[in-house]
This record gives C-alpha cells, sequence and structure tokens, in this order.
C-alpha cells in the first residue's frame, strides 16, 4: 500500500548528527527548518519549504537542556499550522521518563506531562526508544512505535564470542531486560541489588547470583552519572569476574561519568547514539540506531508490520 502524502523529514537543533545518518539511511536528504533566537534566549523554529499535505517526521531527543523538548513542540506545532497532513515525533531519547509515577508525595509525573504536551502540539504519532519504563506508552492516546536497541545489541554481544558469559542488571528495575538478555543468549542471569539514600547516590549493592569465573554483561536503559554501573562492575570483578561489559541505550553521562568509566574495571561501554557523546573515552563503543530508525519509518509510513524489527 502506498501514499499519497509525500514524506518530509526535519530534524531539531541537537539531533542533527543521528538525523542526517537517518534520512541518509532512508535514502533522502533532510527538510530546511531554521531557528531564529532572540537576545533573551527565546527563540522562534521555522520550516523554510511546504509541508502542506505531507506527513512530517521531526526527528529530536530530548535529553538536557529543556530547549531540546520546547523546541520539538515548537516544530510540531509548526507543521500542523503549516497544514502537514500527519506529524510524527520520532524521538529517540525521550526525556523526563525517570518520572513515571509519583514514588513519593507531592511530586510530578513529568513523562505524562511531556506526553500531554507533545498530542497538544497537534503530533499524530510517536517513535521512541527503550523508554525507562515501558508504560510510558500508555500515557499516550496516540500510537506508540516502541522501539527496542537490543536488534543492535545482541548480534554485537554474539560477535564478542564470549565464553562462560552471564547477564546482569545493576538493579531490581532492569530484571525484565536482563531476563529477555539472557533467554536469547541461553546464558544464566543475576541482579545487583542496591539501595539509594538519594537520587543518582548508590548507598549499598550487593550481588545476587555468582559472576566468578564470568564475562558479565550489564544492562540497563541509561547510564547517567555511572554511580550504579560501575560500582556494580567493581563489585563484581572482586567477586571473581573475568570482565565487566556495560551495555545502556541512552549515554546521558553527566557529572563525572566519563572519569568514572575510565577509573572503573569495565572493559567496554556499549551504547546507542540516541544523545551525542559529550567527550572521547576508548572504553565506551558508539553502535547507531540510524538503519533501525530509518527501517522503522518506511514501514511505519507504508502501513507495514514493524514487530519484525523487535527482538525484544
Amino acid at each position: 500500500m502506498s501514499h499519497e502524502s509525500p514524506i518530509k523529514f526535519f530534524t531539531g537543533t541537537e539531533t542533527r548528527y543521528l538525523s542526517e545518518k537517518i534520512v541518509h539511511a532512508y535514502g533522502t536528504t533532510l527538510g530546511k527548518s531554521s531557528i531564529t533566537r532572540f537576545s533573551d534566549g527565546e527563540f522562534v523554529v521555522s520550516f523554510d519549504e511546504t509541508v502542506r499535505g505531507n506527513t512530517v517526521f521531526i526527528i529530536q531527543s530530548t535529553f538536557s537542556p529543556t530547549e531540546n523538548l520546547f523546541e520539538l513542540l515548537l516544530l510540531i506545532d509548526a507543521a500542523k499550522r503549516a497544514s502537514a497532513y500527519k506529524v510524527v515525533a520520532v524521538i529517540p531519547y525521550f526525556g523526563f521518563a525517570r518520572q513515571d509515577r509519583k514514588d513519593k508525595p507531592r511530586v510530578a509525573i513529568g513523562a505524562k506531562l511531556v506526553a500531554d504536551m507533545l498530542v497538544a502540539a497537534g503530533v499524530s504519532r510517536v517513535m521512541t526508544m527503550d523508554l525507562h519504563a515501558d508504560q510510558i506508552q500508555g500515557f499516550f492516546n496516540i500510537p506508540v512505535d516502541h522501539i527496542y536497541a537490543s536488534t543492535l545489541f545482541l548480534p554485537y554481544v554474539k560477535s564478542l564470542n564470549l565464553d562462560h558469559l552471564v547477564v546482569a542488571s545493576p538493579d531490581m528495575g532492569g530484571t525484565k531486560r536482563a531476563n529477555v538478555y539472557s533467554k536469547f543468549l541461553n546464558v544464566p542471569m543475576v541482579v545487583a541489588h542496591k539501595s539509594r539514600e538519594q537520587a543518582n547516590v548508590v548507598a549499598e549493592m550487593t550481588v545476587i547470583g555468582n559472576v566468578k569465573g564470568k564475562n558479565v554483561i550489564l544492562l540497563d536503559d541509561m547510564i547517567d552519572t555511572a554511580g550504579t554501573i560501575t560500582k556494580a562492575a567493581d563489585i563484581m570483578m572482586e567477586q571473581g569476574a573475568l570482565s565487566v561489559r556495560a551495555i545502556a541505550t541512552h549515554p546521558v553521562l553527566s557529572g563525572p561519568a566519563y572519569d568514572r568509566i575510565r577509573n572503573s574495571s569495565i572493559t567496554e561501554v556499549i551504547v546507542s547514539d540516541s544523545i551525542p557523546l559529550k567527550q572521547e573515552c576508548g572504553k565506551i563503543k558508539v553502535l547507531s540506531v540510524a538503519n533501525l530508525f530509518a527501517d522503522t519509518i518506511n514501514k511505519v509510513y507504508n502501513f507495514e508490520s514493524i514487530s519484525s524489527n523487535f527482538i525484544i
């Protein structure tokens, strides 16, 4: 089934590095848009070509600062007001996803607020990857295509040809993800149990399961300050692990993250390019999600099933 509405791609400012790779993999080029800034920080976005009757894909990860989210909202609004047929937000990294519930009194549910703002701006569909919590899909009353980066990571793990492999989750919340990897690779799973006294600070950690003589693959959806992942790796090495590698889809990598990774016993950190690296680090390997998104966009645009893109 083919489309009557032509497809056009646009990018937010900070995600141009990835958008260019996605459209190249799709076989086209980015549409022209521009941003004008006032001296007080306010900015205006505009499309420099017609989008009337087009299916418009706007690619923007909403990592910090919040300007990336607001720029995406303005681009969606501009496309709707310019009579776009449909507007699809492609958000490789969905920011504020850690705020998916009230985990203490009197806090916001930021992920739901972002979902509401995207819909209010006029988005028809959202495409994202490895949400911090799967239930965020239910915050939307529009279709959400949730892509799993395991499609990239699992073949890479297999290519390492590691013996005595074990999959590990750095916390109890990631056990579902780790369980899927362990089943697919047919290897055991262990869990690091941590307690936090405050955000980004791990108080205590214990490993549930045996890592002695094992090559460990630590899995998480994101690495922020790298406190959890490096502490887990160091404890596992102390308990006799042969090596520890970490896989995380979103390299948030803020604060002391790079120094912690460099100084830790982790052999390699494998991430996607949903967020650009802020600095070079020999231990970090980046696998691009451009082909994965280009393929998913093509299937969605042509009303084809995307289930074949999911290993999980």
